[in-house]
C-alpha cells in the first residue's frame, strides 16, 4: 500500500511522514529524486536522491519515473525501480503534490493507494514558511503561497482532507487511516 501526503508547501507533510514512520513499524518512507540542493538535515539516498539536470531528464526519458515535476526550478519524482521494489516489503507512505498523485492514482494498478491532503489556513502556512530551519526567501514565501489555490482547488482527488492544526491529533488520525486501510485490504 502507498499512503500519499499532499498539502502545500509548509502544511508538514514532512514532519508527519516522519512521526508516522517512527510510530509504525510496518510503515515507511521512500526518497523522491530531486534536482535540488541537499538542505541542512537531508540525507542523500534516504530524505532524497539528489541528481543533476541532466541525470534526472535522462531518467525521464528512460521511462525510470512515475511521476514528476518541477517545483520552484527543481525537479522532483518518484523512481519506479524504488516504489516497486519497496512496495512489495511493505507500507510506504511518501510526501507527493496534488500532479504526482493524480498521476499515480490513475497509473498504479498493482498497489493500492491511499491519499491524504493536509490542509492549513493561508495565514498559518506564511507563518511556518517564515519560520522553516531552511529560511526561505520572501520570493519562496510568495512562490509557495501562489500555489495554494491552485492546491486547495484538488482537494477532490484525495481519499481523507484533514487539517493540520495539531500535530500530534493529526498523526493519530493518520495511524488510524494506515490501520483501516490496510485491514479492508487485507479483508
Amino acid at each position: 500500500m502507498l499512503v500519499i501526503l499532499s498539502g502545500v508547501a509548509g502544511a508538514g507533510k514532512d514532519t508527519i511522514k516522519k512521526e508516522i514512520v517512527k510510530r509504525m513499524e510496518n510503515v515507511k518512507s521512500i526518497p523522491s529524486l530531486t534536482t535540488r540542493a541537499p538542505r541542512e538535515g537531508d540525507i542523500p539516498g534516504q530524505t532524497y536522491i539528489f541528481l543533476s539536470k541532466e541525470e534526472f531528464e535522462a531518467k525521464i526519458k528512460n521511462d525510470e519515473i512515475y511521476e514528476y515535476d518541477i517545483h520552484h526550478n527543481h525537479y522532483y519524482g518518484t523512481s519506479k525501480k524504488i516504489l516497486n521494489e519497496e512496495s512489495k516489503k511493505g507500507i510506504i507512505i511518501k510526501d507527493i503534490d496534488v500532479n504526482g498523485t493524480e498521476i499515480l492514482k490513475n497509473t498504479l494498478k498493482d498497489i493500492k493507494v491511499v491519499t491524504i491532503f493536509l490542509r492549513v489556513p493561508k495565514e498559518e502556512l506564511r507563518k511556518r514558511l517564515e519560520n522553516r530551519i531552511d529560511k526561505p526567501s520572501e520570493g519562496e514565501i510568495i512562490l509557495r503561497l501562489n500555489r495554494f489555490d491552485y492546491e486547495e482547488s484538488k482537494i477532490g482527488l484525495y481519499d481523507y482532507v484533514l487539517k493540520n492544526e495539531d500535530l500530534e491529533k493529526t498523526v493519530s488520525i493518520i495511524e488510524e487511516i494506515i490501520r483501516q486501510e490496510e485491514k479492508n485490504e487485507n479483508n
